[in-house]
Order: C-alpha cells, then sequence, then structure tokens
C-alpha cells in the first residue's frame, strides 16, 4: 500500500486519484495507524518549508516516518516542499528538517543575484536525468515536468543529484539518498510523464 501523507498540505487527491487510474493501491496517511501498512510513502508539499515542519511534526507522525524511512528503509518520495522539507534545513525559515538527505535549501536569488529571473520558476520545463535510476525507467530522454518553487534543494553528495533542470542556473530537481527520493517538479500535475514516474516509484 502506498500511502500519501496528508499533514495539511499538498493536494492529496491528487495523488490517490492517479494512483486509482492505474489500479495501483493507495491512501492518505493523517495518523499512526493509517502508516502501519505503508509499503512505500509519499510527501506532498506547498507553501513554506518552515510551516511545512510545524505541521509535519505536529501531525504526530513524524517520529514514525523516521523509524520507517531511516531504520526500515521504506522508500519515500518527497514532491516540492515536501522534497524541500528532507534536507537540513532552508534558506527560507528557522526550522531544522528531517535530513533524510543531506542538503541545504537555496533560494535562487543567492546564487543568481541581479541575473535572477522571475520567481517563483512556474511551468513546464525539461528534466535531465544524469543516471539510469529505476524511477526513470522507460520515459523519455526529453521529459517535461510542471514547476512551482522559488527554493531548490543543494546536495551536500553531488551523487545524490539524479536529475537537473535549468531556471537560470542548473539545479538538482530529483534527487535520491537510497531509500529517500525528491522531486522538485509536481509529477501530480505533469501528465504523462507525471504518471509513469509515479509508476516507477510505485515498482522501486
Amino acid at each position: 500500500m502506498i500511502r500519501i501523507i496528508d499533514y495539511g498540505l499538498g493536494n492529496v487527491s491528487a495523488f490517490v486519484n492517479m494512483y486509482k487510474r492505474m489500479n495501483i493501491p493507495a491512501l492518505p496517511a493523517k495518523s499512526v495507524d493509517d502508516l502501519r501498512d505503508a509499503s512505500k510513502l509519499i510527501l506532498p508539499g506547498v507553501g513554506a518549508f518552515d510551516h511545512a515542519m510545524y505541521l509535519l511534526t505536529n501531525s504526530g507522525m513524524k517520529d514514525m516516518l523516521d523509524q520507517m524511512v531511516m531504520h526500515e528503509k521504506v522508500p519515500v518520495l518527497g514532491v516540492c516542499v515536501g522534497m524541500q522539507i528532507l534536507a537540513n534545513d532552508s534558506e527560507e525559515g528557522i526550522s531544522k528538517g528531517l535530513a533524510w538527505v543531506p542538503g541545504h535549501v537555496r533560494n535562487f536569488n543567492t546564487a543568481l543575484q541581479d541575473r535572477c529571473p522571475p520567481l517563483p520558476h512556474m511551468g513546464w520545463n525539461n528534466v535531465v536525468p544524469k543516471t539510469d535510476d529505476p524511477l526513470f525507467d522507460g520515459m523519455a530522454e526529453s521529459m517535461r515536468f510542471y514547476f512551482l518553487h522559488s527554493f531548490y534543494f543543494d546536495c551536500l553528495d553531488p551523487e545524490h543529484s539524479i536529475a537537473t533542470a535549468e531556471y537560470g542556473i542548473k539545479f538538482s530537481c530529483v534527487i535520491r539518498n537510497e531509500n529517500v527520493y525528491g522531486t522538485q517538479c509536481h509529477p501530480e500535475k505533469s501528465h504523462h510523464f507525471g504518471a509513469a514516474l509515479l509508476k516507477n516509484f510505485a515498482n522501486v
């Protein structure tokens, strides 16, 4: 069972509906009890880093998720802000992240300053894989996904960056640390490209 973590952020129903169309069992998880049958996890998110960490901590699921992901090695996919809170911290706020993937979340303005294109980065963009990861099985090299963000994930270990996109700079848009995946783009809004990625995640 794929469980989509429902802690108050992200379009949980969009993920449930996409998996329903693929005949893959997926349900929301709003409590620790909901997590017990999870073979895989999706951590969605929109908005600000600190707010996401506050809501996840107060959901009562954070400690259980730490146990499942870091010790039991249950695969997890963080999406958008759900990817960003996988990091150690963020320039957007003061809260500590989950630290499941070593890294820092940066503002495009920090890197580009007066050369920064308009923020947020919104719309469709090419995604270029750096590795033959199972997450990209059967997908074309010219993948396009939908983005909406002003911050990006700066991996401490370059090997954790498995795909990039460009918006003023080349940045990591898909990351992986063992069983922990993250996508800055929104697969639930990316039509057949997103459906293929979510199906691949179900099979990893």
